[in-house]
């Protein structure tokens, strides 16, 4: 057992530097390419922090580990606006300025919505796989049309400030893109392989690892992002890189291991996981988008709410596995 926990160590590590390479080599890339500010941060920031959560579940799902995947998805979601959001919020109040993050707020309720809607009969199979992903284009498309005709918003102007503190040639933007890429798919299996061998030692569902130490480890990118972007006080990043992240992770990361292999789903991932994952959804939303005519924003005592949650929900994970629920 030693050798699996070793292995899930390291590729823990090797899977956070590797990312990190791998998104800023890519935002710089397409910053020398010419793509706007406004589409680095939504698509390539935001779902770049999400490719340890695609490989990882791509992965998973070719070995016939399918509910590794979905708690991978699940998990990480639940860890980036619990852990990721709510820590961040406690350490400073996060004001919400942009418009295209408050637009993408709704878009994740309806997706997280679907999604429940898709597990329904107990399975997500390979064509609702692909009507994910078929959504995920789509969502894509969209965006880069709107983002030519849009002006100027807070989130252009934080991903701007971010580029312009880390300049990067085009040459070794496209170097670091290829070795973190490389790297990402290396520490992956490393990752997957000690994940599912702790499992069956333990007799532990992958579901759970997935939604525990998988889910953490593959969401650290975005807590690295995050602590950097609120160094910079740029807000409407790191709720960018949350919203981002989650849809990708609904989407594309559910979707293609679907597709890779059908997902069984059963009544605990419906009642307790997607449950939080929607609740914790909704009150991100609520505080992000304001009520009552209060201004956007998410503060402490908000953040601790969110907090609170992931860790109590973590922690009722963590007592099902001592109990013995392989759930």
């Amino acid at each position: 057992m030693m050798l699996p926990a070793v292995a899930v160590v390291a590729g823990l590590v090797l899977l956070v530097w590797s990312a990190e390479r791998f998104v800023g080599g890519a935002a710089a890339t397409s910053a020398r390419l010419g793509l706007s500010p406004l589409l680095i941060g939504m698509l390539v920031i935001g779902f770049g922090t999400s490719a340890p959560e695609l490989v990882v579940s791509a992965l998973a799902a070719g070995q016939g580990n399918p509910g590794l995947a979905l708690g991978n998805a699940y998990g990480s979601n639940v860890a980036n606006i619990g852990l990721i959001l709510g820590l961040v919020a406690l350490i400073s109040p996060l004001a919400v300025h942009s418009t295209v993050v408050r637009r993408e707020l709704p878009i994740l309720g309806g997706v997280t919505l679907l999604s429940a809607l898709l597990m329904w009969g107990g399975v997500i199979g390979r064509l609702e796989g692909a009507l994910l992903l078929v959504l995920l284009a789509a969502f894509i498309g969209t965006s880069i049309l709107r983002a030519r005709r849009e002006g100027a918003d807070a989130l252009a102007v934080d991903t701007q400030e971010s580029l312009a503190e880390h300049p990067m040639s085009l040459a070794a933007g496209l170097a670091w893109t290829g070795i973190g890429l490389v790297l990402l798919v290396v520490s992956s299996r490393i990752l997957v392989w000690g994940a599912v061998a702790i499992a069956q030692g333990f007799g532990v569902s992958d579901l759970i690892i997935g939604l525990t130490v998988v889910a953490v480890g593959t969401s650290l990118p975005e807590l690295a992002s995050s602590i950097s972007a609120l160094r910079r006080r740029e807000h409407d990043l790191v709720l960018g890189n949350v919203v981002g992240s989650n849809l990708f992770n609904t989407l594309g990361v559910v979707g293609l291991a679907a597709v890779i292999h059908p997902i069984q789903v059963g009544a605990e991932v419906l009642l307790r996981d997607w449950s939080l994952m929607a609740a914790m959804t909704v009150l991100m939303a609520v505080f992000a988008l304001g009520w009552r005519g209060r201004e956007g924003r998410i503060n402490r005592l908000e953040g601790a709410v969110l907090l609170a949650m992931y860790l109590g929900y973590t922690a009722w994970l963590v007592h099902l596995v001592l109990r013995g629920g392989a759930a």
